[in-house]
C-alpha cells in the first residue's frame, strides 16, 4: 500500500507570532504560519501563528520521524514549556502532529510502501516531551483510494 506520511511539533498562539516563539525559543522553525494567512477574501479571518519543526523525510516509520523532531528540540524543552506554560497568556499551545496518506498512488515516494511503515509507537522519552511541554497529540489519516472517494 502506498503510504506517504510525516511528523511535526507546532506551537501556535493567537497573540505570539512566530517570530517571537523563534527569538525566546533560540531554535529556527522549519516552517511559519502567520495569524490570518489562510484567507484574504472577503475580509481576513484570524486563525493562530505557528512555528513547527517538521520531518518529511520519507522511508522513517512515524516513531522514526518523531524522534527525528524531538532530537532537535529536546535540548529547548524547558523553553518550550515555559511558552506554552500560560495558555492564556499566548491563546495557544503545542501539539505533535501525525499525517499520513494511504492508497496515495498520485504522490508516492520511493520505499514508503514497505510494510513495517504501518506500526509504530510512543516511547517514554517522546512521552516526557510531550508531558514537559504541554503538547497535544494529533493524528491524521487519510484513505486517498478512489474508493474512498464514492463513499
Amino acid at each position: 500500500m502506498p503510504l506517504r506520511q510525516y511528523a511535526y511539533f507546532a506551537l501556535f498562539s493567537r497573540h505570539t507570532s512566530a517570530d517571537d516563539m523563534t527569538s525566546r525559543l533560540g531554535i529556527a522553525p522549519d516552517e511559519v504560519t502567520v495569524r490570518g494567512s489562510r484567507f484574504t477574501e472577503p475580509a481576513v479571518v484570524p486563525v493562530d501563528h505557528s512555528w513547527m519543526v517538521v520531518c518529511r523525510e520519507s522511508g522513517l516509520r512515524v516513531d522514526e520521524q518523531i524522534t527525528r523532531v524531538l532530537d532537535r528540540l529536546r535540548p529547548h524543552t524547558d523553553r518550550i514549556g515555559d511558552l506554552t506554560g500560560q495558555p492564556a497568556r499566548t491563546g495557544g499551545g503545542a501539539v505533535l502532529q501525525i499525517v499520513r496518506y494511504f492508497n496515495d498512488t498520485g504522490r508516492t515516494c520511493p520505499g514508503t510502501d514497505a510494510p513495517d511503515l504501518l506500526g509504530w509507537h510512543l516511547d517514554r522519552e517522546v512521552l516526557d516531551f510531550l508531558r514537559a511541554t504541554g503538547a497535544e497529540v494529533d493524528i491524521d489519516e487519510y484513505d486517498m483510494s478512489e474508493a474512498a472517494d464514492t463513499r
